[in-house]
């Protein structure tokens, strides 16, 4: 119940009145699980607008993955992330040694279970509509659930609305572009290839459309 009067109250308003978010092919977004939407990660406003794009009839299913340590920290964010966000923590391998036999059971778990996944290949946020190299975890997830759909999405404006650092939110114009689900491709680095490839022809769209 919180978690829905949050999204209502809060992060629909924020997404749509105050940000005015203009959504591009909404109609290609997974209408249930299980399915993974990955898109480019410039601000913490990215998981908040990708959740509200979203009918509140699926709010239920759709989960952000995000790291265990930063969202489980403490107790109070912990509670957030876990009561309203429902994210599907994973635990970056920093020591190999202290690393889970698995980091991706979490997110292997929750797709089996049809839940729709918000993924941020790039791992961390980066600077404003600049794509970095997105990580191998896509991939071996792409792999293991070859059945399930893959949507790539690109964010235009979210990194200068709330820029990484920044606790000012800035109203700016920003717009969210859906593109074509894809499934698993023969090879990891064939189907990661791939997925880059699609994330920046919509970043291409982001552009041409901001020059119109």
């Amino acid at each position: 119940m919180l978690r829905h009067i949050f999204f209502l109250t809060v992060v629909r308003p924020l997404v749509f009145v105050f940000l005015g978010v203009n959504i591009r092919n909404r109609q290609l977004l997974p209408d249930g699980g299980p399915a993974l939407v990955v898109a480019n990660h410039n601000s913490h406003l990215d998981t908040l607008v990708l959740m509200a794009l979203f009918p509140m009839r699926h709010l239920k299913a759709v989960r952000p993955v995000a790291a265990a340590d930063y969202w489980l920290k403490n107790r109070y964010i912990g509670w957030f992330a876990n009561s309203i966000m429902r994210i599907v923590p994973v635990h970056r391998v920093r020591d190999k040694n202290a690393a889970p036999a698995d980091p991706l059971a979490n997110i292997s778990q929750a797709l089996s279970d049809g839940h729709i996944l918000i993924f941020f290949p790039e791992g961390s946020r980066g600077e404003a509509e600049k794509l970095t190299r997105f990580r191998s975890g896509i991939a071996r997830l792409a792999e293991r659930h070859p059945e399930v759909p893959v949507v790539p999405v690109f964010l235009h404006g979210l990194g200068k609305s709330l820029p990484r650092g920044e606790g000012v939110l800035i109203p700016f114009i920003c717009d969210v572009f859906v593109g074509e689900p894809m499934r698993w491709q023969e090879t990891q680095n064939g189907f990661l290839s791939q997925l880059e490839e699609r994330v920046e022809g919509l970043a291409k769209q982001a552009r041409m459309s901001n020059w119109e």
